[in-house]
C-alpha cells in the first residue's frame, strides 16, 4: 500500500507540478493584496471642512462621474470621515470622491489594479482568454484537487515506520552538510510536513470553488440545499424592481441604519440598470465574513426584499463563506494572510524539490545495469526513502 501510493503521489506531482508551480507563485504575490491597494490610495484622502461636517448627498457625489458618461457599477462608502466614496468603473477603473465637495480626486493606482488582475486571471485560469477561460479554470481546478492529494498522500509517506523521537526530529528537522538527492528529500519532508496543515485547508477551499459538485457536496454534507436550488427560491421570492436609482439619500441612509457600527458599504450596481438594490454591509476590516451582511432593497419605494446577517445563514452557507477567506488566509487577519503566504511559499519548494527528486530517480532508473534473468526484483527503483 505504501509503494502504491508513492507511485501515485510521484505521478500527480509530475503530471500537475507545473501549474501548481504557477498557482503557488501567484498565491505568494496575492498574499497581501488588500493591503497594498489600500496603502498605495491613502493618497486620496478628504479632510472634513470642519469637525462633525455631514456628507454631500450620494446624487450629488457621483454627479461629476456620471457627466464624463461613465457607467458606475459598485460604490463603497466608509465610515472613515477621512476616506473618499470609491466609485468603480468596471473592473480595470476606480475613481475617488470628495465626499464634502463632490470634487474627483483621482484614479486609484491603476497599474497595480492591473498587475494584481493579471495576477489573479493567471491564478484562476492561468491568464487565458475569454474564448479559453473553461479550459484555463478545468486546468487550475484538477490540478489543485491534484494538490490536495498530494498534500494529503504526504504524511503517510514520511510518516517512519519505527516511530521515535529521534527519528521524527531526522525528518522535521533541516539537516545541515547535505547536497543534492539528500538535501532535496530533506527539504521535501520539512517543508511538506510543516505546511501540511495550511495547505490542506487552501487547497481543499480550491476545490469546492472550483467544481459545482463539490460545492454542492459541501452544502449537503451540512443537510441543506445546494446553492442553485435555494437561488431559484430567491428569485420567485423577489417582485420585479424598476429603474436602479443609486443616488438616493433616502436608500443609503436606511442601509446606513441598518447595522450600526458598520465600517464599509458597498453597492454593486446591476448592468443592465434595473433590479433591486444590494448593499453589502461590513463591521470589520473585510476579511470575516461573520461581521459582514447583505441588504436587498427596492429601488423606487426602498422596501426591505432580503436581509441577510450572517446569524441568518444555514450551516452549509456559513461554512461556504467562512472557505473563501480561509483560502487567501483573509479569515485570521494579518496572521493568517502571512501563513498563506509562507505556505504558498512553501509549496513552491514543494514543486521544485519534488520534480528534482523524480528527475533524480529517472536518471538512476537510466542508468541501472539491467537486472539479470532470474534474479529478485530490486527496490531502489521504487524506494520513496533516498540511502
Amino acid at each position: 500500500m505504501r509503494k502504491a501510493l508513492f507511485w501515485i503521489h510521484l505521478v500527480a506531482g509530475c503530471a500537475a507540478g507545473v501549474v501548481i508551480l504557477i498557482l503557488a507563485a501567484t498565491g505568494v504575490l496575492l498574499t497581501y493584496k488588500r493591503q497594498i491597494i489600500e496603502l498605495a490610495d491613502r493618497r486620496f484622502r478628504a479632510a472634513p471642512p470642519s469637525p462633525g461636517a455631514p456628507r454631500l448627498p450620494m446624487q450629488t457625489l457621483i454627479a461629476g462621474v456620471l457627466a464624463q458618461g461613465a457607467r458606475p457599477s459598485a460604490i463603497t462608502l466608509r465610515a472613515d470621515i477621512w476616506a473618499p466614496v470609491e466609485v468603480a468603473l468596471g473592473r480595470d477603473r476606480t475613481v475617488f470622491v470628495n465626499p464634502y465637495t463632490g470634487v474627483v480626486l483621482g484614479e486609484a493606482s491603476p497599474g497595480l489594479r492591473v498587475f494584481f488582475e493579471e495576477v489573479e486571471n493567471l491564478h484562476r485560469w492561468l491568464g487565458a482568454s475569454a474564448e479559453r477561460r473553461a479550459f484555463g479554470r478545468a486546468a487550475t481546478g484538477a490540478c489543485n484537487l491534484a494538490c490536495l492529494l498530494l498534500v494529503c498522500s504526504g504524511p503517510f509517506l514520511w510518516w517512519p515506520r519505527e516511530y521515535s523521537w529521534r527519528r521524527f526530529r531526522q525528518i522535521a528537522m533541516f539537516r545541515r552538510g547535505v547536497s543534492g538527492r539528500a538535501r532535496d528529500f530533506n527539504w521535501h519532508n520539512v517543508i511538506g510536513i510543516w505546511c501540511a496543515a495550511p495547505l490542506a485547508v487552501i487547497t481543499f477551499s480550491g476545490v469546492v470553488m472550483s467544481y459545482p459538485w463539490a460545492n454542492n457536496l459541501l452544502y449537503r454534507a451540512t443537510g441543506n440545499a445546494p446553492p442553485a436550488q435555494e437561488e431559484r427560491g430567491r428569485m420567485r421570492s423577489a417582485p420585479p424592481s424598476g429603474t436602479v436609482s443609486v443616488g438616493s439619500d433616502s436608500i443609503w441612509r436606511q442601509a446606513e441604519r441598518q447595522v450600526p457600527g458598520w465600517r464599509s458599504i458597498v453597492l454593486r450596481i446591476p448592468p443592465s440598470g434595473r433590479g433591486p438594490l444590494t448593499f453589502s454591509i461590513d463591521r470589520g476590516g473585510g476579511g470575516r465574513p461573520d461581521q459582514r451582511a447583505q441588504l436587498t432593497l427596492e429601488p423606487q419605494s426602498g422596501r426591505i426584499i432580503r436581509w441577510e446577517p450572517f446569524s441568518s445563514y444555514h450551516s452549509g452557507r456559513r461554512l461556504r463563506a467562512w472557505l473563501r477567506f480561509l483560502h487567501t488566509g483573509e479569515a485570521g487577519g494579518f496572521a493568517g494572510q502571512t501563513i498563506a503566504g509562507l505556505a504558498s511559499a512553501g509549496a513552491l519548494i514543494l514543486v521544485w524539490t519534488g520534480l528534482a527528486l523524480a528527475v533524480r530517480r529517472f536518471w538512476r532508473w537510466r542508468k541501472a545495469p539491467p537486472a539479470k534473468p532470474g534474479a529478485a526484483p530490486s527496490l531502489e527503483r521504487v524506494s520513496p526513502v533516498p540511502k
